[in-house]
Order: structure tokens, then C-alpha cells, then sequence
């Protein structure tokens, strides 16, 4: 179990938490000392990972909550304060990702429009309902989950289009919420180890060969730079987008392969 407690006594919300990077951060939280509120529009998972959490002695509720549902937001909100006594973090990870059509041509509007309301505007909605209780906190927090292709092209239109407006929205957000006392931040993953990944080890093993690093992500890391950006330890940062990739938007793992081959000169053109 992680040594720090560093959220002893506060309220945590988040998304999309039943599996994957939303229930590692659930328990990185639990871990620290937080009340968690579990949120996913899957209850059934959502309260499995609940029970993880409360094996560890952990105060933790499971709700439903579809985050291009305004009304289902609000009331998850208002659960996690009155559950919990104060909303003092909110973790924006739902999102939805659909895979792109062969030519962008034939990309459909409904696709397109669900992957922006879940992933872009469901973050602006739950930010919306929660910022009044984060700032009567007087230590509050946002941290949404953005990913590197908000920042650069791994695929995905929609979904790359949607973490880019969530960087943006980072930004003004921060600036309009400083003087509240609120933070916000994002958290860019590379490529992490999750169920949207199963059945896909070789995939995952190629994948691994093109990160500095050597290997993709696990939910833990990302959990581990959630905490840290909602903590006191980050006190003086807000705005940012900090980039958990494994190295692989500052280094072209795939060029660097190509200069180490026999014969390479150590010319660049």
C-alpha cells in the first residue's frame, strides 16, 4: 500500500471509473486516504471496484453516472458532497473512442458527435457541477485525462479532436478558476495496458518497441501523476498538461533504430 496520505478527509470523484485507469486511480486515491465515489455507466463493475476499495479499509460508493447526461452528472455531484461531507477532487476519465472508417469521408456524424459529448463535453459538464463545491473546499482540483493524441496523430479523429479540445479547456478553466482557489490540470497518457487493449498482447508488444522507455503504460502510472497533480505537492501548478508517455512524443524511437543500423554514417539530412 502506498506510504503517503495525502487526502485524508477528502471527497474524490471520478468518472469512468469501474476499470482500467478510472479504478487504479480509485484506489490510488483509497490508498492515500480518500472518500471515493466510484462513477460509471456500468453500476455493476463500478460497485465490484467499490468492494476492492473497501477491502482496503477505504471509504467508497459506487453511482451511475453517463456523463453526456447533465441531470445524471448533477446528482452524482451532489451524492459525492453529501456521502462524503466535501467534493474536494474531480477526476474527468470517461470518454468514448470509435475506430476510424477507412477513408474520412465516410466517417459518420453520430460517431463523431458522441466521441465529442462523452469525452470533451462530458468533462465540461461534470467541471461545471462540481467547481462550486471544489472551491467551498478551499483545496479543490480538477484533473482530467487527456492523451497524446491530443498532442500529436496516433489515429482516432474524434477522439484525438476531443483530448485536444480537453487541453484547451484545461487551460481556460485554470485561468478562470485560480482566483477561486481552484486548480485544473490534465494527465497526456501514451499508450497504457488496459481492457480496451485485451486479447492484444502482440499488438502491445510492437507497441512497447516504439516507447523510449521500453514499455507501454500501466493504469498505475497514470494514477501516480493523477495523485500528484491533485495534491498539495503540486500547490503552485495549474493549467498544465503533463505528458505520461513513456518518452515517446520527445524521442522518434523508430528513426533513432535506423541511425544505430550497420553503415550509418551519423549524417543527418
Amino acid at each position: 500500500m502506498t506510504a503517503m496520505r495525502r487526502f485524508e478527509g477528502h471527497g474524490v470523484l471520478i468518472t469512468g471509473a469501474a476499470r482500467g485507469i478510472g479504478a487504479a486511480t480509485a484506489r490510488r486515491f483509497a490508498e492515500e486516504g480518500a472518500r471515493v465515489l466510484v462513477t460509471d455507466v456500468d453500476l455493476a463493475a463500478a460497485e465490484k471496484t467499490v468492494g476492492t476499495l473497501r477491502e482496503l479499509g477505504a471509504r467508497a460508493e459506487a453511482f451511475t453516472c453517463d456523463v453526456a447526461d447533465r441531470t445524471q452528472v448533477e446528482a452524482a455531484v451532489a451524492y459525492a458532497v453529501e456521502a462524503f461531507g466535501s467534493l474536494d477532487v474531480l477526476v474527468n476519465n470517461a470518454y468514448r473512442c470509435t475506430s476510424d472508417a477507412p477513408l474520412f469521408e465516410d466517417e459518420e456524424d453520430e460517431d463523431w458527435a458522441l466521441d465529442l459529448d462523452v469525452t470533451l463535453s462530458g468533462a465540461y459538464r461534470c467541471s461545471r457541477a462540481a467547481l462550486p463545491h471544489l472551491v467551498a473546499s478551499g483545496r479543490g482540483a480538477i484533473v482530467t485525462i487527456g492523451s497524446v493524441n491530443g498532442i500529436q496523430d496516433f489515429g482516432n479523429h474524434a477522439y484525438s479532436a476531443a483530448k485536444a479540445g480537453l487541453m484547451s479547456l484545461t487551460r481556460t478553466l485554470a485561468g478562470h478558476a485560480a482566483e477561486r482557489g481552484v486548480r485544473v490540470n490534465l494527465v497526456a497518457p501514451g499508450t497504457v495496458r488496459t481492457t480496451a487493449w485485451e486479447g492484444r498482447d502482440d499488438d502491445l508488444a510492437v507497441a512497447a518497441g516504439l516507447y523510449p522507455l521500453g514499455r507501454v503504460g500501466e493504469p498505475e502510472d497514470i494514477a501516480a501523476a493523477v495523485a500528484f497533480l491533485a495534491s498539495a505537492d503540486a500547490a503552485w501548478i495549474t493549467g498544465t498538461t503533463l505528458r505520461v508517455d513513456g518518452g515517446v512524443l520527445a524521442v522518434n524511437t523508430g528513426f533513432r533504430q535506423v541511425r544505430r543500423r550497420p553503415g550509418d554514417d551519423g549524417e543527418e539530412g
